[in-house]
């Protein structure tokens, strides 16, 4: 049998903190997404000047500390920053100690491997049927909707999850740039981090990774079972 901590209910504080993290985890995929297949189109499809150095920029989140991502982006959306204090004077919007903050976080730290994940689906496509549309009369934006889209679709997918899922563990950019606020841009890790600043706080700690794991792994399955069915919807 289970021992007792992890067979009774989930606490007001718990299930804040898994609705917080699915919240910042949807939106952070929702607004990465067409940024993400933007840029995958550009790096699978285009040759131009630079591309290494964009390619490389885009991979930094992978390879510097979290923090120093989280640092970047207090930099420029901060109050006095260069995108915050525009955004704020003319339109009144702030994502500092906000969730939008928190989202904004994990779409960078999440926005290398959905881009690469949707970079190797488009590569992918034959060329030759975009061609063949283009023969027809189609537009470069017809064909991009209408023929490379639809087969690059399961990498669309595993992409978003691959993202959504990222973002359920980010920690040292969130922290760093929105801080932990119960009820506002206090996730997962965070509250995780918070249940162990507490003497006796090992049991919640354990109780939040066993709810992040069970999400994570929800996610990942339903992306490969996803990715399956289009798949095989494409090849039909």
């Amino acid at each position: 049998m289970l021992p007792q901590e992890f067979t009774s209910p989930l606490s007001p504080f718990e299930i804040e903190a898994m609705l917080l993290s699915l919240k910042v985890g949807v939106w952070s995929m929702i607004g990465a997404m067409p940024i993400a297949i933007a840029l995958a189109w550009v790096l699978a499809r285009r040759d131009f000047v630079g591309k290494s150095l964009v390619d490389a920029l885009l991979h930094l989140p992978l390879v510097l500390p979290p923090v120093s991502i989280g640092f970047i982006l207090l930099i420029l959306f901060g109050r006095q920053g260069w995108l915050g204090k525009p955004l704020a004077d003319w339109f009144g919007i702030t994502v500092m100690f906000k969730w939008q903050g928190a989202a904004i976080a994990s779409a960078v730290m999440a926005l290398p491997l959905t881009v690469g994940a949707i970079r190797l689906s488009i590569a992918a496509v034959d060329q030759k049927l975009e061609a063949a549309a283009r023969s027809l009369g189609a537009s470069r934006l017809d064909v991009f909707f209408s023929v490379t889209l639809p087969i690059a679709f399961p990498g669309l997918i595993a992409g978003a999850i691959l993202g959504f899922a990222r973002s359920l563990g980010e920690f040292g950019a969130t922290i760093t740039f929105v801080s932990t606020i119960p009820g506002e841009t206090e996730t997962l890790p965070l509250a995780m981090y918070r249940a162990l600043q507490s003497p006796q706080g090992d049991t919640q700690a354990l109780r939040l990774t066993v709810i992040a794991v069970v999400i994570a792994l929800c996610a990942l399955v339903g992306a490969n079972l996803l990715t399956r069915w289009a798949t095989a919807r494409g090849a039909r």
